[in-house]
């Protein structure tokens, strides 16, 4: 669901700003249709994570208007760099020598976005996404030093929040009726319910676990482009990509193939469960 992002908001001709407002709108009100009676604790780490939801949603939008959808997802799941350098310290969760392998095959395919000729806005687009990707690293520790109360309701604050800081930018320019119904489909499929299950899935899994198996879904993103636009990536940004969907499966196909699952693992002295948490 993650995934038809970049094909939604490429399909409206909006503001960007104004279109992150309207989709964290309508996901709000889809979220709380799962918490009716939603518990604000006002914590640093509630509203700390809901600041950055707020960033990440925003940074995401705008990099998918000033550069490619390829370009906009991947370096967006640079995340897990920042995820796996601050887990340590945060949360207590360790990185393994597999997890270091992740980190620098990851950051050489984000490299190689930047090898392509991109034009001003091309970069400034690429600049946005890699901000978003260190926003939604924090949103991920501070969802994940929630883990024992409700993560969902710092979505839910964050939807506000962007609502908030988007929706003024409708002034002189509101949808058109083309634009409704993927603004529709952004606020409920794309956002709203992923949302819903990542947060209560981020419960029972590592922070570095939860923001590196969601990167295979976001990867759908430029093929629903390509296939609907016909825009295509440079041929750098796609070896990127490669890298780093290649780095992130790896890091997966080892505890498979030693028949232990992702909660076994996270369950164990090198990824502790009883550690504050986070996620995107």
């Amino acid at each position: 669901m993650w995934s038809l992002g970049g094909l939604l908001i490429k399909s409206i001709d909006l503001n960007p700003l104004a279109v992150t407002g309207v989709r964290s709108a309508i996901a709000a009100l889809v979220i709380l249709a799962f918490v009716p009676r939603p518990k604000f604790t006002w914590s640093k780490r509630q509203v700390g994570a809901a600041v950055a939801y707020a960033a990440t949603a925003i940074f995401f939008v705008a990099a998918n208007r000033f550069t490619t959808a390829t370009n906009a997802i991947m370096l967006m799941f640079t995340a897990p760099i920042y995820v796996a350098l601050l887990s340590q310290r945060f949360l207590k969760e360790k990185t393994t020598s597999t997890d270091l392998v992740v980190i620098c095959t990851t950051l050489g395919g984000m490299t190689l976005f930047f090898l392509d000729y991109l034009g001003p806005s091309g970069v400034f687009g690429n600049v946005l996404a890699m901000l978003g990707g260190i926003a939604f690293a924090g949103f991920t520790i501070l969802m994940r030093l929630q883990k024992d109360g409700s993560p969902l309701e710092s979505v839910l604050l964050g939807n506000v929040i962007t609502a908030l800081i988007g929706i003024p930018f409708l002034v002189g320019r509101m949808p058109s009726a083309p634009d409704w119904p993927p603004l529709l489909l952004l606020g409920v499929v794309q956002l709203g319910l992923p949302y819903v299950l990542y947060s209560r899935a981020i419960k029972h899994v590592s922070a570095l676990d939860a923001i590196l198996v969601p990167v295979l879904e976001p990867l759908l993103s430029p093929m629903w482009v390509f296939l609907m636009l016909g825009e295509t990536p440079g041929s750098w940004a796609a070896v990127g990509a490669m890298v780093i969907l290649v780095s992130a499966t790896f890091r997966y196909l080892g505890p498979l193939l030693k028949g232990r699952t992702i909660f076994e693992r996270t369950s164990s002295p090198l990824s502790s469960v009883s550690s504050a948490k986070l996620r995107r």
